[in-house]
């Protein structure tokens, strides 16, 4: 976005504003003041581009086929797929959503709209975009510095991660839509009593919590990014859960870092929050501590630390076969705010094309785990269960160091702030089925 659009509000936040779908009212991730994107499929149809409203989701074609939206947006609507949507200007962006806030919101609009409104319990969501690549940082300097004290416990922290947004390319194809199980992998990896590595299903299975960065509009190749500029370049936010196979990480790492312990499966949720969206929602970006160096001039800009960080509450929540079989609710494991990043969004964006590398709408980035100082938020069972030596109790009178088999990991967001309707981003969830 450009200039203050990325965080100054419109008609479209009032918190007064309601909407004619009677169950958006109140609702705890949907309200008239969220308008998220996805895919989905009716019981009886192709997929398409729909918008979450309540426990209900619009069907965008069928806006287009009946002249509702505006024409700078239609084309991109009537695909099945959101990079279009993603790619639209930054104005055309918020004219979709002033739109649809209106047609949602105005009675005049039920009639027209009410056959074309489905609920979202009987249809199938699909990925939002195809995704060309995926790249995943560490900003989360919490989590951090917590897994660098479990190897280096004088200095945690490697020299670099204080001036360098760090981010490693992973695998795009084996991200996943949330619901889709996920098969414990087997991996090299070399147990401390043996003399040499074995291949056999991994052991400490473990769940990351972040958040997904989709690219919108993206760069040609050779050009950076302003960090001035950066915000207009992201269309939107999920929830992420980049699952890790520690035993492989530990002994793959070593010098070229992640690799097959983490590109078996990453999990996301179907819902694409929209940058417009989370405008009420910025927050300044935390100060850094007393002797840390400031961002170099091509990450620094001050309307970023003023506006840069997100008031968004993360959860993480476990739920495994004995506790479903009990009838026993998901346990939580964690909750922290999104704001224990290092570095901003805007920040790892422009960092990642600093070089000249394109990115390109429907593109994902994920921020990296993230925790907070304390343990009841830390985003990974590595960081609470201390590699694996104090187990966590659950509910059922069960123990857990990793993941074992039947576990489901839930992962959940909500973004707050005074004098505004929160919203959330929907569920991220998978369950752990047996290696093959």
């Amino acid at each position: 976005m450009t200039d203050m659009a990325y965080w100054t509000t419109d008609e479209t936040h009032d918190p007064a504003l309601t909407s004619w779908v009677e169950s958006a009212s109140g609702h705890s991730d949907f309200p008239i003041q969220n308008l998220p994107y996805g895919i989905f499929s009716p019981r009886v149809g192709l997929p398409r581009i729909g918008v979450a409203i309540g426990d209900y989701i619009l069907d965008l074609p069928a806006c287009v086929e009946r002249d509702l939206l505006p024409a700078s947006a239609a084309s991109a609507c009537k695909k099945t797929i959101l990079n279009a949507v993603m790619a639209l200007s930054v104005a055309d962006r918020i004219a979709l959503r002033r739109r649809l806030s209106e047609i949602l919101s105005d009675e005049a609009f039920r009639t027209a709209l009410q056959g074309h409104l489905y609920p979202a319990s009987d249809c199938e969501l699909h990925l939002p975009a195809r995704i060309g690549d995926y790249t995943d940082f560490y900003v989360g300097i919490h989590h951090a510095t917590n897994v660098g004290k479990l190897f280096r416990p004088d200095n945690p922290l490697l020299p670099n991660y204080k001036y360098v947004p760090i981010g490693y390319h992973g695998r795009a194809s084996s991200i996943c839509l949330s619901g889709v199980p996920v098969r414990r992998p087997s991996g090299q990896r070399k147990p401390p009593e043996a003399d040499a590595p074995v291949f056999a299903p991994i052991n400490r299975l473990d769940y990351e919590l972040e958040l997904g960065l989709w690219v919108g509009e993206g760069n040609p190749l050779g050009s950076p990014i302003p960090i001035a500029e950066a915000a207009g370049h992201i269309a939107g936010y999920c929830l992420l859960n980049d699952w890790s196979a520690r035993d492989v990480q530990a002994w793959e790492y070593q010098p070229l870092g992640p690799f097959l312990a983490k590109n078996f499966h990453s999990t996301i949720s179907p819902w694409v929050v929209t940058a417009e969206a989370m405008a009420p929602f910025r927050i300044p970006q935390p100060l850094r501590l007393e002797g840390d160096p400031p961002p170099l001039p091509y990450l620094a800009n001050p309307d970023d630390q003023a506006h840069g960080a997100l008031a968004v509450t993360l959860e993480v929540l476990l739920s495994s076969a004995a506790m479903r079989k009990a009838g026993l609710p998901p346990h939580q494991l964690s909750q922290g705010p999104a704001s224990n990043m290092y570095w901003t969004a805007n920040q790892i964006v422009t960092h990642h094309a600093s070089n000249g590398c394109n990115l390109n709408p429907g593109d994902l980035l994920g921020t990296g785990t993230i925790s907070a100082p304390g343990k009841d938020g830390f985003g990974s069972l590595l960081e609470l269960t201390s590699g694996g030596k104090e187990p966590i109790a659950l509910p059922s009178g069960e123990t857990r160091t990793f993941l074992e088999d039947g576990d489901e990991v839930i992962l959940r967001a909500r973004a707050e702030a005074p004098g505004h309707v929160a919203i959330g981003f929907g569920e991220c969830r998978a369950i752990i089925l047996p290696a093959l």
